[in-house]
């Protein structure tokens, strides 16, 4: 399969909000394919880009209404998701991809899984491949985001947000 992309103009910092609203949509109109499948979700940008308030966003679209804490330093933040773990990871610190070996990380990835990762390039090439990524960068006072299908699940994942401007989500 071709990887498959898109990119979104989010001229506002509330379009990162809408963005992680839409995917959270996504993510219910295709619960029975993360169940089965499990999803990965690369998140990819500098410091500050709004990598963690578009999963922040995400989570409370699926229903999470306790805390969203960045995983900066626990490395991981775990939430029961559409019935599914969802974990969210930050390499950030990672000084040794080992160290996600070390950690036992892999055993949080699989079917019925669903990750998102910070600062994946810090655990290469243990983390498992992403299905999506989403790159994110400073534009003026907004962002711009680039999304990339890798996989079937990250394809029907895109597929729902093409054409659709996270104001229309």
């Amino acid at each position: 399969m071709a990887n498959r992309s898109i990119t979104l103009t989010l001229p506002h910092p509330d379009d990162t909000d809408r963005l992680g609203a839409a995917l959270g949509q996504q993510f219910l109109r295709h619960s029975s394919l993360l169940a089965s499948n499990g999803l990965n979700l690369r998140l990819d940008g500098t410091l500050g880009a709004g990598k963690t308030c578009l999963v922040r966003s995400l989570i409370r679209s699926l229903g999470w209404n306790g805390p969203v804490k960045s995983p900066t330093f626990s490395l991981v933040e775990s939430y029961l998701l559409l019935g599914n773990p969802f974990n969210h990871f930050d390499f950030y610190r990672f000084e040794d991809p080992m160290e996600f070996e070390d950690a036992g990380f892999r055993d949080l990835f699989g079917p019925g899984m669903i990750c998102a990762t910070e600062w994946t390039e810090k655990a290469e090439p243990f983390v498992p491949a992403p299905d999506l990524s989403i790159s994110l960068a400073h534009e003026g006072l907004g962002r711009r985001a680039e999304l990339t299908a890798h996989t079937p699940a990250g394809k029907a994942i895109l597929s729902g947000l093409h054409g659709d401007g996270p104001a229309d989500a």
